[in-house]
This record gives C-alpha cells, sequence and structure tokens, in this order.
C-alpha cells in the first residue's frame, strides 16, 4: 500500500464525465475535496448514452426473445391462431430502441444528481489544457477559464472508421448509430468478430435478423478462451449465423436499398445494413495534453502508471484514453485509485490480473485472472479443470446446453490464479472466482463453501473440488 501526502482540500478537474470520470468525483468530493467535471455529451459518457448501457438493454431484450423462442423444451406451448396456424414473434425495434434510449438517459440524470447532491459541479462543455493547471472551457454560456490543483482525464474513446466504410447513420453504421434505426435490419452484416461484433451478431439474431459475421481471424473472439469461443461459434451456428472466417472487409458501399461488402479477395456480401465493428480511437486529439506536459503510447492513448499518473505529476488519467483494458469497470478503478493517491488515502496499484470481464453474448462468456492459453504456453504453472453446464442439475431444469465451468489452480500450491465461466449470467457467476483470485484463496477454500442445489454455483464448487491437492 502506497500513499501521498496532499493537500487536504484540493480543487479538482475532471475532464470527461463517463465511468472513470464521475466515480474519481464521488470518491474525491467524499473526501473533502473541490469538485468540478467538465462532460459535453451527458454525465456517464459513451458507456452510458452510446455503448455499455444501451447496448446491453438492447441484449436483455434479444436474450428473451432467445428464451421464449426455445422454450419448446420446457413444454412451453402457443396457441397457433389464424389460417396458416403459425405462431409468431417479433421485435418492435422502434419500441426497443426508444426504451433503450429512454433508460440511457434516465440513468444519465441519475448520474449527475448523485454528484450533485455530493457537492460536485458539473459544467457542460468541452475542454482544453492550457497548463498542467488551467482548463480552457467552452460551453454554451460561453467561455470560462478554470485553475485546479490537480486533473483527471477521463475523455474516452470513439468508434474507429474505415475510410472505405464510412458510416451514414442508415445502412452503414457504427456502435453509437444503431439506436437511431426504427425497423429491424432484414440482413445485417457485421464487420468485426471482437467482442462488440460478436455481442451486436448474437443480440440481432435473437431479435430476428439475418445474420453474417466477417472475421479477418480463424475464429469469432480470436483473444478470448478458446473453449469458450468454440461454444460461441456452435450456438452461432445451430441459431442461423452466418460466420465468414478468414476473410477480411476492404470496402463498404451502398446499394439502393442494401448494402455490399468487398472482401479482400474481391467477393462482395450483400445485405440490408453493414455495422463496422473495427475497434476505438482514444479521444486524445487537440485537446491540450502537449501543453500541460501529458504523453502519449504510439496508438494515441495517454501514458499511465499503475496508480493512473500521467507523465505530468499532478494529472490522472482514467479509461478508454488510456488503453489499459476497455471496461467500464476498469475505466471506475482508474479513477477510484487516481483519487486515493493523489489525495493520501491508502491505495494499492491497479493489477490487471484481478480484472474481471465479461462478453455479453448469449450464452455469455466471462473470465478472471489467468488464462489457459497462459498456462499452454508456459507463462504460468497451472491445472485446468473444465465441467460442461450440460452435467448441472439446475443448468438441465432451465434447459440450458451450451457452456461451462474452467477453473485454474496454480500447480503445486493449489491457488486459484484464474477462470472462465460460459453460459446464462455468466457475469453474475464469475464474483466467487474473481474473489478467489484476487483474495489468493485456495481451490479448497472455494471447495469448502455451501452452495445451494441445485444452482449454477455448484460447478464452480464442483470444479474446485477436482482441483484438491492430497498432501
Amino acid at each position: 500500500m502506497t500513499t501521498q501526502p496532499v493537500l487536504s482540500s484540493p480543487r479538482i478537474a475532471i475532464l470527461g464525465g463517463g465511468p472513470g470520470g464521475y466515480e474519481a468525483a464521488m470518491v474525491a468530493a467524499s473526501l473533502g475535496a473541490a469538485v468540478t467535471v467538465i462532460e459535453r455529451a451527458g454525465l456517464g459518457g459513451s458507456a452510458v448514452l452510446t455503448d455499455v448501457v444501451p447496448s446491453k438493454t438492447l441484449i436483455a431484450t434479444a436474450d428473451l426473445m432467445t428464451r421464449v423462442g426455445e422454450a419448446g423444451g420446457l413444454g412451453v406451448k402457443f396457441d397457433l391462431n389464424g389460417a396458416d396456424c403459425t405462431p409468431s414473434m417479433h421485435a418492435d425495434l422502434k419500441h426497443i430502441n426508444a426504451r433503450v434510449l429512454a433508460l440511457a438517459r434516465q440513468q444519465s440524470t441519475d448520474i449527475q444528481k448523485g454528484l450533485e447532491n455530493l457537492g460536485v459541479r458539473v459544467l457542460k462543455g468541452s475542454g482544453r489544457l492550457l497548463d498542467n493547471h488551467t482548463i480552457e472551457v467552452i460551453g454554451a454560456a460561453g467561455t470560462e477559464i478554470m485553475e485546479a490543483d490537480a486533473i483527471i482525464l477521463a475523455v474516452g474513446a470513439h468508434p474507429r472508421e474505415l475510410p472505405t466504410a464510412l458510416p451514414d447513420g442508415e445502412r452503414i453504421l457504427n456502435w453509437a448509430q444503431l439506436y437511431n434505426l426504427e425497423e429491424l435490419p432484414e440482413e445485417l452484416i457485421v464487420v468485426g468478430s471482437g467482442v462488440t461484433g460478436a455481442e451486436f451478431a448474437s443480440a440481432y439474431n435473437g431479435l430476428g435478423s439475418k445474420v453474417t459475421l466477417i472475421s479477418s481471424g480463424d475464429r469469432v473472439l480470436p483473444r478470448s478462451d478458446t473453449d469458450a469461443a468454440e461454444v460461441l461459434e456452435g450456438v452461432f451456428e445451430r441459431r442461423g449465423v452466418k460466420v465468414l472466417a478468414r476473410s477480411r472487409a476492404e470496402a463498404v458501399e451502398r446499394t439502393g436499398d442494401g448494402v455490399a461488402v468487398v472482401l479482400a479477395n474481391g467477393v462482395k456480401v450483400t445485405g440490408s445494413h453493414c455495422l463496422v465493428c473495427v475497434g476505438s480511437i482514444p479521444n486524445t486529439d487537440d485537446i491540450g495534453l502537449e501543453a500541460a506536459g501529458v504523453e502519449l503510447t504510439d496508438s494515441g492513448h495517454i501514458k499511465v502508471d499503475g496508480v493512473s499518473r500521467t507523465t505530468a505529476s499532478n494529472i490522472y488519467a482514467a479509461g478508454d484514453c488510456t488503453g489499459v483494458f476497455a471496461l467500464a469497470s476498469v475505466a471506475a478503478m482508474q479513477g477510484r485509485i487516481a483519487i486515493a493517491h493523489l489525495m493520501g488515502d491508502g491505495v494499492a496499484p491497479l493489477k490487471l490480473i484481478q480484472v474481471a470481464s465479461n462478453i455479453f453474448t448469449s450464452p455469455e462468456i466471462a473470465a478472471v485472472g489467468v488464462s489457459e492459453e497462459d498456462v499452454i504456453s508456459d507463462k504460468f504453472q497451472g491445472d485446468v479443470v473444465k465441467l460442461p453446464l450440460s452435467s448441472n442439475a439446475r443448468a438441465k431444469m432451465r434447459n440450458h446446453k451450451d457452456g461451462f465451468v474452467k477453473i485454474i489452480a496454480r500447480k503445486g500450491s493449489g491457488t486459484v490464479i484464474g477462470g472462465v465461466v460460459v453460459g446464462p449470467n455468466a457475469s453474475e457467476l464469475i464474483f466467487p472466482i474473481a474473489i478467489a483470485v484476487a483474495q489468493k484463496l485456495h481451490v479448497d477454500d472455494v471447495a469448502s463453501a455451501f452452495t445451494v442445489y441445485p444452482s449454477l454455483t455448484g460447478s464452480i464448487s464442483e470444479a474446485a473440488r477436482r482441483l484438491h491437492v492430497h498432501m
């Protein structure tokens, strides 16, 4: 644990109101700082307004439709009406997206009210550093020059665009533009098979679109657990998602009432809409970083150390603009760590090995700590146990057939160092494994804790039990 003594009531300016910014503001205000948050779009940033909250709200609807569509296996039957006696279910995308955006706005409003109740000043506008203590804020009411003892940069990132596939907001879209659609895409082509691409391919397939996923690599989710990716590919195949592996998209063209994606080999893939998911770019251009002494990496991200400090001693950074992990939870933790270090509170550096992440496909994919690939490559010495959910009693009752629980323990000592969960609510089920990793629990500690029977967590306990080392 390290501390850094500083002013007891510093003036802190936070540029950006996303998870890194608003979490930092909450902690700073509770510790007695005078805090100002500068945000041009709305509290919560892209995570709340255009990215995480909207996409996961959309996915919630898609998940429900998927469960209803597969309810026949549970004995749920639907009345057959009409001349053709065919039951039907469809997604009202206009209603769905209206709900998505309303929920995002409400969440943003709730965050702002929470900050204001703590005494945080919120300025709507764009900020630019004039030096390491001064920010120029340009808003609807004019220009204001702010002085601060310390600055937190939480400026986020925006979707990366291909020069040959510029989004038009109608047929060629990035992930921030999807919620303007009022009708479900009949044939959606998703370019990019990383986390964002896989999530939207899964969601729109669940909503009823015919989906084609274009992957430049050998498989979907190239940076994720191999077994997890294989499960998802199998589900995609069963549910009708067409995956074009080893296919690089060179351009996207409008075709009047649709689009054509031109692949590197000259083949054209046609559809009604195209969603381009090819990464993001940090919002670090033209905000005065050089004048403040803040250095960037080669990728344009802000350089930070383990306690979120930049190369300017009184300036910290958090979130996607740092390139550490593009996760709201990591941004929030970076923001909290920055304030703790700045204000002399007890603080431990960010430990990426403890970060739990989730991919909100159907089924979900969650992971924490050391991966099986790390073990295979001898980066870590570990033992791995994987239990399929198909052997779990609760999974059988709920007709869940896809997924598994995987736990990785350090060879010899039996300490839990990693894990993967693939299945329904994996984002919740990963938490006990994340605690075990963070607290360096032994597999016997996990196995000896009672689980409810029947429950999906029973597979976590059983996997830990199978990693027991006889002493």
